[in-house]
């Protein structure tokens, strides 16, 4: 049976823990995407400089995909422990081990002076930032999802998420700054350690106001009720883990299918067109970061009005349309590219990631709604974490192989409709959540729990009007 719901924070409380989450998830994903920016631009000259120039770019990729494949065990761990011990401690723990990876790599010596030595010192660190993002973002999502009022949890949860565009903007604005005030020979040689040592500053800010907010009442309900069963002699709770993939293993795929086309779809866009603008459309690497520049802006607008619309029409509408739409743009967004112009640049751009943020929107709050409290952070990062290996790691480097392979973009294309095809199957095969109670203790109370009937109404049935909070 459901525990009764928490009575939702005031705005202003709300407002912090928000501002916690936000600030904390741009942080990191500003250190994050700055790594993949810099792969695109410098990392192959800087740490493969013997390689040629397309071989030399995806040796950078691939250091780019070794983050990824860290994260499936950092959702593991940090959704062990954030499970165990509660979400706040761990985000905190996160932040610190990716801001000091990233202000690390601003200080590490190149190919030039330190030989083999310098991309082997690359990849530990990068290493470290996959690791301490695949706990960083169920936690912070969490935290949120868990605070704020059920009817507007789409759009609430959507704020951490508008953390990637905004950690983008920040990760592209910068290096776009530097590059268009020195010289590319200044650039390379000290200029791109700049946006990694700021990284320095950005978590001095971020430790501030995420220590400052409080624990999810929904955990410390859900914990209160573990130690009063410890107490009784009752028998202990399975690992989250291991009660993961017992009672929820259905919605870990299901999550998994869900990231592909959102993950794969991201990386091309944001990433790999920075490899593709500037050698098969002749562009320079000022005009790919400004449009890229220009377009997260807009993502970050979009992704909070998705998110209210889920709370509205349900998630896995909403999650379809940017599915199907992401896919159909995928021809035209190349085209767009080809036609070598900033602004038809600037709308492929824009356009493929107001698609994704129909994706990425709903994303929170959906994977929340999956699971049950006690396993609720080990649940959403590992379907969110585990498919970032098969889908966002290798998508800058296998569009990259594709361009060196066939010379063309259709194929890269016909991967990304391939990867939408996925996540369409999985969010048909999903069940509608956006009226679950998070509240809700048990170990099995997940989305197989009063979900019959359109829009979850078995689940809206068997709560009191005041108590669909979470």
């Amino acid at each position: 049976m459901a525990a009764p719901a928490t009575a939702p924070p005031p705005p202003s409380n709300l407002r912090r823990i928000v501002a916690a989450s936000l600030v904390g998830t741009t942080v990191e994903w500003y250190d994050f995407f700055l790594y993949g920016s810099a792969a695109a631009l410098v990392f192959n000259k800087l740490f493969f400089p013997d390689s040629d120039p397309l071989v030399g770019t995806l040796l950078s990729f691939l250091t780019y995909a070794v983050g990824f494949a860290a994260r499936p065990l950092g959702a593991l761990v940090f959704g062990h422990y954030g499970d165990r011990l509660g979400r706040k401690k761990l985000l905190v723990l996160s932040l610190l081990m990716m801001g000091g990876a990233t202000f690390a790599i601003g200080l590490l010596p190149t190919h030039a002076t330190v030989g083999a030595a310098a991309p082997v010192l690359l990849t530990v660190l990068r290493l470290i930032q996959g690791f301490a993002l695949g706990g960083e973002w169920g936690g912070a999502v969490l935290l949120v999802s868990e605070h704020g009022d059920a009817r507007r949890r789409g759009f609430w949860a959507s704020w951490p998420q508008t953390g990637a565009p905004a950690g983008q903007l920040l990760a592209t604005g910068v290096l776009s700054a530097l590059t268009a005030l020195m010289s590319e020979s200044t650039f390379e040689a000290w200029g791109w350690r700049i946006p990694f040592l700021l990284s320095g500053v950005l978590v001095v800010l971020g430790l501030w106001i995420r220590l400052s907010v409080d624990e999810s009442p929904v955990f410390k309900a859900a914990l209160a009720q573990a130690q009063e069963r410890k107490a009784a002699s009752e028998p202990d709770e399975k690992m989250p883990l291991v009660a993961v993939l017992r009672h929820h293993w259905r919605d870990v795929l299901i999550a998994m299918g869900a990231r592909m086309a959102e993950n794969i779809s991201y990386y091309v866009i944001t990433a790999f067109i920075l490899v593709y603008a500037t050698t098969s459309a002749d562009l320079s690497k000022q005009t790919a970061l400004n449009a890229v520049l220009i377009a997260s802006a807009v993502h970050f607008a979009v992704i909070p009005l998705w998110g209210a619309l889920s709370d509205r029409v349900g998630r896995r509408p909403v999650y379809l349309v940017g599915a199907v739409g992401v896919g159909l743009w995928m021809f035209p967004f190349f085209a767009l590219i080809d036609s070598r112009s900033f602004g038809s640049l600037l709308l492929a751009v824009t356009v493929g990631l107001i698609f994704h943020g129909a994706m990425y929107a709903p994303q929170a709050a959906f994977f929340a709604e999956m699971f049950a409290t006690r396993m609720r952070y080990s649940g959403a990062s590992i379907g969110a974490q585990f498919s970032s290996v098969a889908a966002g790691a290798p998508a800058p480097l296998i569009a990259t192989a594709l361009l060196a392979d066939f010379g063309s973009s259709t194929p890269i294309s016909l991967y990304v409709i391939a990867a939408a095809l996925i996540t369409v199957v999985a969010i048909v095969c999903a069940k509608e959540t956006r009226h679950r109670d998070l509240s809700d203790l048990g170990t099995a109370a997940g989305p197989q729990a009063g979900t019959e009937g359109p829009e979850g109404a078995g689940d809206r049935a068997t709560l009191p009007s005041d108590a669909r909070t979470v």
